[in-house]
């Protein structure tokens, strides 16, 4: 009996072995518990770390604003580019409008000149040859003073076609215009933030003042020296097209006022009746003036030239071109000297200055949205020194002609005249 229970515990305590080495066996399982842990702790990470995702949403909506400020700044520094790029343009039509001016300048003194000399020493000639006798001096001093009085007479016809004197001060107006616009781009970029509206306007204006002095003589592009009426020079560009905003009519804004608009109405219909009125007459007078003596010139050289071939005959036909010599030189003389074409361009660019602020005043008061205007402040002052006057004497003759008419009584003319 105690056999069988001594083997009894030996089996058993053999099996309990075997089992604890089984168990030992699967111990080496357990790594693959510790594989997946880390899954589980990322789990845990993440869901910990979503309270936390606030910040990191902060910081794209600012990368987002500082994007959006990138492309905006992108978008200046391109339009700051392309005013610098119009800037130089600008600044080289100055110099070359200053240089071109110059030679036109020289131009009008040299061939005044030496047409002078030629017309005087072939009528000086024409009366050596009506006190000689007959033979070869004769016939010498006859086709040299009608020659000379041909070439007179060509050369007229070629300056008083292209009238230097006028496109010496067409010149000058270009280069002081360019002046002019080169100083607001220069305010432009001084001030910072241009748009792409700011290069539209700048390049529309060179365009403009491009069309408006030409520089080439040739091909058609030169002004018409004597055209048919008088007529403003126009320099800035057309402002067809553009839409209008919403009206807004309520109190004051964006400095403008309704007694703002009828002040400006008033100071333009006086410019319209006084100034322009002036300028357009004074205008077609010296156009007039420069047509005939253009005619004349050359006319009285050609008739002094024909009048040649009489000289030397016992007849009052011997005195022709030395009368017809001696008239044209004083014309040559009193049309370029005296520079009739450049007073007419004078008067065409004062009467193209008078139609500008009509259009800049008609063009800012058809746009209904105030806040779309330039200030009414400030538009009331520019409007005030372009016309040489302060503010108050601007308001001042405004509500002089609103009050004559307002009585019906048009004599403005007296107390602008008084003004201006």
């Amino acid at each position: 009996m105690a056999s069988i229970q001594t083997s009894y515990l030996l089996s058993y305590s053999s099996l309990s072995s075997r089992k604890t080495i089984n168990a030992a066996i699967h111990v080496p399982k357990l790594p693959r518990v510790d594989v997946s842990l880390p899954k589980i702790r990322t789990v845990k990470k993440v869901e910990e770390s979503k309270p936390i995702d606030i910040t990191p949403l902060s910081e794209k909506n600012t990368q987002l604003h500082d994007y959006i400020d990138e492309q905006q700044h992108s978008t200046n520094s391109d339009a700051l580019i392309k005013l610098y790029a119009i800037l130089e343009a600008v600044a080289d039509r100055i110099e070359m409008h200053n240089n071109i001016g110059e030679q036109r300048d020289n131009w009008n003194t040299l061939l005044l000149n030496s047409i002078n000399m030629i017309t005087l020493t072939a009528t000086t000639m024409a009366g050596v040859a009506a006190t000689c006798g007959a033979g070869a001096p004769l016939l010498a001093l006859k086709l040299s003073s009608a020659l000379l009085f041909s070439a007179a007479t060509g050369m007229l016809l070629i300056m008083n076609k292209i009238q230097p004197s006028q496109l010496t001060e067409e010149q000058r107006n270009a280069s002081r215009l360019f002046r002019n616009l080169q100083s607001e781009i220069e305010t432009t970029i001084a001030l910072g933030n241009p748009t792409e509206e700011d290069v539209k306007g700048a390049m529309m204006r060179v365009l403009a003042l491009d069309k408006a002095f030409p520089l080439p003589l040739l091909g058609g592009a030169m002004l018409e020296k004597f055209p048919q009426k008088f007529e403003p020079a126009v320099w800035w560009p057309s402002k067809v097209g553009e839409g209008k905003g919403k009206p807004q009519r309520m109190g004051k804004t964006n400095g403008w006022s309704e007694e703002l608009e009828m002040e400006m109405r008033e100071v333009i219909e006086v410019v319209k009746r006084k100034d322009s009125e002036d300028y357009e007459r004074l205008g077609n007078i010296a156009l007039k003036i420069n047509k005939t003596l253009s005619i004349s010139g050359p006319l009285l050289t050609g008739i002094a030239a024909a009048g040649s071939a009489f000289v030397g005959n016992d007849s009052w036909f011997s005195s022709v071109p030395l009368m017809a010599g001696s008239l044209a030189a004083v014309v040559n003389s009193f049309e370029h000297a005296g520079q009739v074409g450049m007073v007419f361009e004078m008067y065409r660019a004062s009467g193209g200055f008078f139609k500008m602020l009509e259009t800049s005043v008609e063009s800012t008061m058809e746009e209904e949205d105030l806040e779309r205007r330039e200030n009414g402040e400030l538009f009331e002052m520019k409007m005030a020194l372009k016309l040489g006057r302060s503010v108050s004497q601007l308001r001042e003759l405004a509500s002089k002609s609103s009050s004559y008419r307002m009585e019906g009584v048009f004599e403005i003319d007296e107390f602008a005249s008084k003004l201006f």
